[in-house]
């Protein structure tokens, strides 16, 4: 059973190092005199805002009250989240919104729905500006959902947190769909279907120490290189275990995570959108005290594929990093996109090019491991040399190539398998041949895709080197007013 929920006020204790939590505006009230609200004025009315430190850094964060009002919206209450949403952009600092309403403020009609837009246009303009951060701690429902969507991540506690457009009493009524609540909005749903959510977490406290983690790798605005740490995880550290971890046979499935939990410091991985998209990994860690954005396929989920949901994923994960100078290492193992009538109506070529957008137009430092399978046009998406990477090594066990050596041999000798008096034997030797000639990480090398083939072991070392080199790197795309990204 997940531990009661949190007041406002203790939540924001909680988020901020002790004793720095200055308050603004604690003594507004709200202006509607209508239905018998004229008497009922609350000081602060149902949001508590303000900055303070977390980590010893500046925060600026809001954190809606559900016992005033329901955490309802107002306009006075919508222009405290607007104050400090623009203070925070002026002095360049995070973001954080604590939210748990029951949604506008209906006594006072469009003015509440007016606020909420007010947010909506700060959100956006700060959005690549400074971080945003939403905690989903209690209901947010209706129009309410549009400020967590346009911030950066969101995070929702099992159990007490629910987000959607439409609830069920209307769904019901409309196309006669029986859902719960939980079912239609709760954590797991957004964290694992929708993936609308980020991060779920069993209850406030854990939500607020997840905050803090998050701000831990982030900088805080677009200007700002990202804190750095002191680390005793040795630089030159070579982990043996990494020499066999991939297996010997190309389809036999092993874990990534294994992968980047050995390179990173103190096997420390901060794994965003865990739930959703499998396929794909994203999130956080460090390489000699320096936050990274790690991307990475995951072959012990759909072998690794590219889907829809793993390049919409993948790919708002690296304009996140892209915008905040976050160098981005990418670990691949990708056999191609994923197959099917579903994915294909579903407009993989539109969603697989956000991925490719993304990878091309991010100017941070760029770092690419191919760990083994780096086939066809998902070669070319996962952070290939030819999209402006800075650093591209290949294990010894890489396979680069337009399809695996099995397709490829079934197309290239077809007449000849045909004839063959041993088609098991003959195909076996034609598979070695093509992996010798083509599917080898140093035909690759040859050509200068590939910087290096290293041994598996060497990989920490080899990043944090790069790493370092890229410390001063400048690049900048065309000037434009902005670029139009295939949505």
């Amino acid at each position: 059973m997940s531990a009661p929920k949190l007041t406002a006020r203790e939540r924001i204790d909680l988020l901020f190092d002790d004793g720095t939590f200055a308050e603004v505006d604690r003594l507004v009230t709200h202006r509607c005199r209508d239905f018998g609200m004229a008497d009922r004025l609350v000081p602060g009315d149902g949001v508590i805002a303000g900055h303070g430190r977390v980590q010893g850094r500046v925060v600026y964060a809001f954190a809606q009250d559900f016992s005033v009002f329901g955490g309802s919206l107002s306009e006075t209450n919508a222009a405290k989240i607007v104050k400090i949403m623009e203070a925070a952009m002026k002095v360049g600092a995070p973001v954080i919104g604590l939210n748990d309403s029951g949604g506008a403020r209906i006594q006072e009609g469009v003015v509440s729905l007016a606020g909420y837009s007010d947010i909506f246009l700060r959100n956006t303009l700060a959005s690549g500006v400074i971080p945003q951060i939403s905690a989903i701690m209690g209901p947010c429902a209706g129009g309410a959902v549009y400020s967590p969507a346009i911030t950066d991540f969101t995070i929702m506690v099992r159990g007490t947190s629910y987000m959607f457009v439409t609830g069920p009493d209307v769904i019901r009524a409309v196309t006669h769909e029986q859902v719960t609540m939980e079912e239609l909005g709760g954590a797991m749903t957004h964290n694992e279907k929708s993936g609308v959510a980020h991060f779920v977490v069993d209850d406030d406290r854990d939500c607020l120490r997840l905050i803090r983690e998050l701000l831990s790798f982030l900088p805080g605005n677009n200007v700002d290189d990202p804190p750095r740490v002191e680390t005793s995880d040795p630089v030159d550290r070579a982990d043996e275990a990494l020499d066999t971890l991939v297996p010997v046979s190309p389809n036999q499935p092993y874990d990534m995570l294994e992968v980047i939990d050995a390179i990173v410091d103190d096997g420390h991985f901060l794994e965003v959108h865990q739930h959703f998209a499998k396929n794909m990994l994203v999130g956080f860690a460090r390489l000699g005290g320096r936050p990274v954005g790690v991307v990475a396929n995951q072959p012990a989920c759909l072998a690794g594929t590219l889907d829809i949901d793993a390049s919409v994923k993948a790919a708002r994960f690296v304009r996140f990093c892209d915008a905040f100078n976050i160098p981005l290492v990418t670990f691949e193992d990708v056999p191609g996109f994923l197959p099917g009538t579903v994915q294909e109506w579903g407009g993989i070529i539109r969603h697989g090019a956000k991925l490719l957008y993304a990878f091309a137009e991010a100017t941070v430092p760029k770092l690419t491991v191919i760990t083994r399978k780096a086939y066809g046009g998902a070669y070319c998406v996962m952070a290939s040399k030819h999209l402006r990477t800075d650093a591209n090594f290949a294990w010894p066990t890489a396979e680069i190539a337009v399809m695996g050596a099995e397709g490829a041999v079934n197309i290239l000798y077809k007449r000849e398998l045909a004839a063959a008096e041993d088609q098991t034997a003959t195909r076996a030797a034609k598979v070695a041949e093509y992996r010798e000639k083509f599917a080898n990480p140093n035909v690759a090398a040859e050509r200068g895709y590939i910087d290096e083939v290293i041994a598996p072991r060497q990989t920490r070392a080899k990043l944090i080197a790069a790493l370092a080199t890229l410390t001063t790197k400048r690049d900048k795309n065309p000037p434009k007013k902005h670029g139009n990204i295939p949505l």
